[in-house]
């Protein structure tokens, strides 16, 4: 006989709101039906249709990250698994690294840097304000690094690194090469992997690709792949050897488990935004973001990043004094049914604009539940003024 008796366990039915939340937060985001769909199918995830499925979402992803490199391959994990696949095979004891950092997931990158055995150089950048280029040739020229890292959208605090492009070029000169977290940011704002010069792109399915938490992507270029090939020691991490997972990724071969589902998941989302087209759902993710911000401000609200670099794929606002963010989540979320987010630090609000969140029924419904947390609470905004400068401003946009 069991001496540990069975628990009582509710359905998810008794656990889960009446009413499905509207995912508004910095992910996950709400996922197209075709992607929902997908996730509850399971097949051989080494048969021939696994195969077709493999190299469909590989031609999508060189076009999705902009690069004609072939070394691009899944993470059965978070984003973060997929930073780390990328840090790990890069940097081995010893490794010169040059941390970039202006927040929270940042600073996990230096982090994780560390625990592969680099030597670490940190350049903090305050938060609210990206890298500055000329700061960035003196550290670099100083501390000679061979591997860089970088976030081009900080989601913690709202940040935009936008002189990324620059920074990579800089680095690839002096023979660094860079490693840029687009978690935020792919697919909802311009990365040029090839272009750009960078080395490696990470991403995590969950935020602008619009498919589910749990499946992520990482990219290496082709001087990245040399580096990693030529490690001096084995890599520490069996599950994350991007050289082992290349037999499931390039040779229809047994590495680990894959998450069939996810990835079938992960396929019909990046189906969605190639039939979109990269450049439509940059401009689809600006204009309706601009438009957002013009309806926050309209509302008496403030923005907590300078424009000059802002993301447009999480807006963050600043809380009046005595507001906690727990507060107005808490608010929104209990009686209008929308699901927004706190922070990592700073005393702000976070609502996303990515993938699925980008939607003009969506922005209205969400700025209208803003307005009315903040007047319910006591911090009375003007909710009309701002739901007609929202109206405005994507009427301006999209006159169609």
């Amino acid at each position: 006989m069991s001496k540990i008796s069975v628990p009582h366990i509710d359905h998810l039915n008794r656990i889960l709101p009446e009413e499905p939340l509207l995912m508004m937060g910095a992910g996950p985001v709400p996922i197209p039906a075709a992607v929902a769909q997908a996730n509850g199918i399971v097949i051989n995830h080494l048969g021939e249709t696994m195969s077709r499925i493999i190299d469909q979402v590989k031609r999508m992803g060189s076009y999705i990250f902009q690069t004609n490199s072939p070394w691009l391959m899944g993470v059965a994990g978070p984003g973060s698994a997929a930073m780390e696949m990328a840090v790990t095979n890069l940097v081995w004891p010893g490794t010169r690294v040059l941390c970039v950092c202006n927040g929270f997931f940042s600073q996990r990158l230096a982090e994780m840097a560390r625990r592969a055995g680099g030597h670490v150089e940190v350049l903090s950048v305050p938060e609210g304000e990206g890298v500055d280029p000329s700061e960035l040739t003196a550290l670099l020229d100083h501390w000679q690094p061979e591997v860089l890292t970088i976030v081009q959208g900080e989601t913690s605090n709202t940040t935009h690194n936008k002189d990324l492009a620059e920074v990579s070029r800089l680095a690839g000169e002096r023979g660094c090469q860079v490693i840029v977290d687009a978690v935020c940011t792919l697919s909802t704002m311009p990365l040029p992997m090839d272009e750009w010069g960078i080395d490696a792109v990470i991403t995590g399915g969950q935020k602008g690709l619009s498919s589910i938490p749990g499946v992520s992507l990482v990219a290496f270029s082709e001087r990245a792949w040399e580096r990693l090939t030529a490690r001096p020691v084995p890599m520490p991490h069996w599950t994350l050897d991007a050289t082992l997972a290349t037999n499931f990724w390039h040779r229809a071969s047994y590495h680990y488990t894959a998450p069939v589902s996810g990835l079938l998941a992960l396929h019909e989302a990046m189906r969605l935004v190639c039939e979109e087209t990269i450049e439509r759902r940059y401009e689809r993710h600006r204009g309706s973001s601009e438009a957002l911000q013009a309806g926050i401000t309209a509302l008496g609200l403030s923005l907590y990043v300078p424009k000059a670099a802002r993301l447009n794929s999480v807006v963050g606002i600043q809380l009046p004094d005595g507001l906690s963010a727990k507060t107005v989540c808490d608010h929104i979320s209990a009686r209008y049914k929308v699901e927004i987010a706190g922070s990592f630090g700073p005393p702000i609000v976070r609502i996303g604009q990515m993938g699925e969140q980008c939607r003009v029924h969506h922005l209205f419904r969400t700025l209208h539940a803003l307005g009315s947390t903040f007047n319910d609470l006591g911090h009375p905004l003007d909710v009309p003024q701002g739901m007609a400068q929202l109206e405005n401003q994507l009427q301006q946009r999209y006159p169609e």
